[in-house]
């Protein structure tokens, strides 16, 4: 039996004719990390964007959790658990990066900046903050400046402000784009870590980050599935050969 978190049915997004996606059944599983890949122009992006809410889809319908959630706003869909990152690190550089996680916190009980709670939750607060980003690999970094992190270590901070809101499905938009080797690795491992008890659903262009993380892989090609499946299903996929791996195209 199937268990499916977010599906999307017929999904389209026409821009004056021009069909970025077009007619995208899409089923991600409870607990999997699913990725979406596909050449530039695929319409990773787009899909992505109206599976977030940050964009309203043609045609078509979009469910959570069993929920038709198609014409909610970003910030509904976040209140019920779907949280996304970005491709550009979103990170308040002036603050520290245990102010980044407290603020992150904050934001998910749905309360402005505490400057006169009480010991105790500020106390636990810290805490939650803490482990968090002991998780994600930054508990050497505490009282450091966001804005002085290396670039790895911004989207590990990244990663930690989206488990502070407590996601039950988190989208990441290439959460390795722009690494050097060694990053791409340790992020990767945090992926692993994080979607522990969590459903994860990526866009991605790192076929080797792809292959060892992700237990159901979508090629979408000029706004359509191409093919769907696990990475030796999909990578033997004369179609995916010929339009994406072998045409030497990014995702």
């Amino acid at each position: 039996m199937t268990d499916p978190i977010i599906e999307a049915s017929g999904l389209t997004k026409s821009f004056r004719g021009f069909h970025a996606v077009n007619g995208i059944s899409l089923s991600v599983e409870r607990g999997s990390i699913h990725a979406l890949i596909g050449a530039n122009g695929a319409g990773k992006t787009t899909c992505f964007n109206l599976l977030s809410k940050f964009l309203q889809p043609t045609s078509g319908t979009i469910r959570f959790n069993g929920r038709n959630i198609t014409r909610f706003k970003p910030d509904r869909v976040a209140r019920l658990g779907i949280v996304r990152s970005f491709q550009i690190s979103a990170v308040f550089s002036g603050l520290t990066v245990l102010e980044n996680v407290g603020i992150a916190l904050q934001r998910h009980r749905g309360e402005s900046f505490d400057f006169w709670a009480s010991t105790r939750r500020l106390e636990n607060q810290r805490t939650r903050a803490e482990e968090l980003l002991e998780a994600v690999g930054l508990s050497g970094f505490l009282h450091t400046p966001a804005a002085e992190l290396p670039y790895g270590r911004k989207r590990a901070l990244e990663l930690a402000t989206t488990l502070a809101l407590n996601p039950e499905l988190m989208l990441l938009d290439e959460p390795t784009a722009g690494m050097a080797t060694e990053d791409v690795k340790r992020i990767a491992e945090l992926i692993r870590t994080v979607s522990r008890g969590r459903t994860v659903l990526m866009v991605e262009h790192n076929l080797g980050v792809v292959s060892e993380l992700c237990d159901c892989i979508t090629v979408l090609a000029r706004g359509e599935i191409l093919v769907e499946g696990d990475y030796d299903t999909v990578s033997r996929d004369e179609r995916v050969i010929e339009s994406y791996i072998g045409g030497g195209a990014h995702a």
